[in-house]
């Protein structure tokens, strides 16, 4: 187990959220954007229009600044504070799918060498040569995609991993081909938006064809991706689909999602068919930030409905391992730490906290929400997810029966003894404003 890392009030999941969803942004315009270049580069050359060249030149310097630049730093971002955050998940992404991220580096240096060369050297090389460099960049950013779907997708639906250990077994889990083709589907929607919103700026003849382009590419990523979706919730294992329906927050994200994707559809059907000549530079923001939101929506309900776990069937939210994996030779904590108590377990905190006695009791109650609760909730008034305003008034003893019961499927179950279940309902009591108890109740278990 690593130490803890407290991000009042916010949350660490929100920040996590918040660079993430950033990220997909660049990422997927990096991803998907060349694939739109090469066809209107091949277009440009056999028509000769030089102001379609032109406009390549500002979207492919674009594409250097804004993907390469913020998507880097957001990318970097999602590593620092997912790994201060989760270190337990990403040393199990590591030492399962280590090999995986070389080779997905491999392909992201090929990117950043193809997309160097490819704006720079604009007028300065044989034309056929110059449109093999945008393929190659193309097709090295679409493996990339490959090789980090399946790692993501491991997270959600581990497949034979939990029986086997097994890289491959883990990789091409039941949700990979859905979710592989619904990313490259919006990475074309993605990068069509994009491509909308530079060609806006455009000046010359060059900005009609593109945006006609720029929305029929947008709009058959867009309508391939709602197919792909569907397949992918027919693939979601039963806990998914139950958090799906139950829990109202995923509900409200997902309506989010949909909203933003027919409104986006819309805007690529009159860009499509030629009457978009209405759109300039802050329209095509507008519609920017409705992706953004499109996203976050889409989003929220792919990291809620694999709660209560970190990695389904292993490691629960609060990185406690939660079940015995044979095949890795790793024994259930939750058990261990039910026989024993969590504080002896836990290194990182002082001795005399390790044991709880009527001296600590809310000291050692502290650590323990800290360890199991902080995962989803802060816990300061006003925070988000805030347990003092969800446990309002709530009192020690119906604290006891609320952790003894958390038989919500997105809630992982108190693990510990009952001595630190006691604790930890007495320090949730102390910060909800209820009844606290007696030290002796929280030590013997009566008064």
């Amino acid at each position: 187990m690593y130490p803890l890392f407290e991000i009042p009030i916010v949350g660490g999941p929100i920040l996590i959220a918040a660079i993430a969803t950033f990220h997909i942004i660049p990422s997927h315009v990096a991803t998907g954007a060349f694939w739109i270049t090469y066809f209107i580069e091949r277009k440009a050359l056999r028509e000769n229009r030089p102001e379609l060249l032109e406009f390549l030149k500002k979207l492919s310097l674009s594409i250097l600044i804004f993907c390469f630049v913020t998507g880097s730093l957001t990318g970097v971002g999602i590593w620092f504070a997912a790994t201060v955050l989760s270190p337990r998940a990403i040393s199990g992404l590591i030492h399962t799918y280590v090999w995986g991220w070389a080779a997905e580096w491999v392909f992201f240096v090929i990117e950043i060498v193809a997309i160097y060369v490819y704006y720079y050297s604009f007028d300065k090389i044989s034309p056929k040569v110059h449109l093999r460099i945008g393929l190659i960049y193309a097709v090295a950013a679409w493996f990339s995609m490959v090789i980090i779907t399946g790692i993501l997708g491991f997270m959600m639906t581990p497949g034979g991993w939990l029986e086997t250990g097994g890289f491959f077994s883990g990789f091409f889990n039941q949700t990979y081909w859905p979710q592989l083709l619904f990313r490259t589907s919006m990475m074309f929607a993605i990068a069509g938006c994009y491509a909308a919103l530079v060609a806006s700026t455009l000046r010359n003849g060059g900005r009609d064809t593109v945006r006609r382009i720029a929305g029929r590419w947008g709009l058959v990523g867009l309508m391939a991706s709602g197919v792909f979706a569907a397949w992918y919730y027919l693939a979601l294992p039963a806990n998914a689909l139950e958090n799906l329906a139950s829990i109202g927050y995923v509900a409200i994200m997902l309506k989010l999602a949909i909203v933003a994707a027919v409104l986006l559809g819309g805007y690529f059907f009159l860009l499509a068919s030629g009457r978009g000549w209405f759109v300039n530079a802050w329209i095509g923001t507008a519609m920017m930030v409705l992706l953004f939101a499109g996203i976050i929506g889409g989003e929220s309900v792919r990291e809620f409905i694999r709660r209560p776990y970190l990695i389904p069937g292993y490691m629960y939210s609060n990185q406690i391992i939660g079940h015995e994996m044979a095949a890795k030779e790793i024994a259930s904590e939750a058990e261990r730490f039910n026989r024993q108590g969590l504080l002896p377990n836990y290194p990182f905190i002082p001795e005399q906290l390790a044991t709880v006695s009527e001296e600590n009791f809310l000291a050692a109650g502290e650590v323990l929400v800290k360890v199991e609760c902080l995962a989803c909730h802060t816990l300061a008034k006003g925070g988000r997810n805030a347990l003092p305003d969800i446990l309002d008034g709530l009192d020690a003893e119906s604290a006891v029966y609320l952790l003894d019961d958390l038989s919500r499927s997105y809630m992982p179950p108190f693990v510990g003894n009952a001595t630190e279940q006691r604790a930890a309902a007495a320090y949730l009591a102390s910060i909800a404003g209820g009844e606290l108890p007696s030290a002796r109740w929280v030590v013997k278990g009566d008064e």
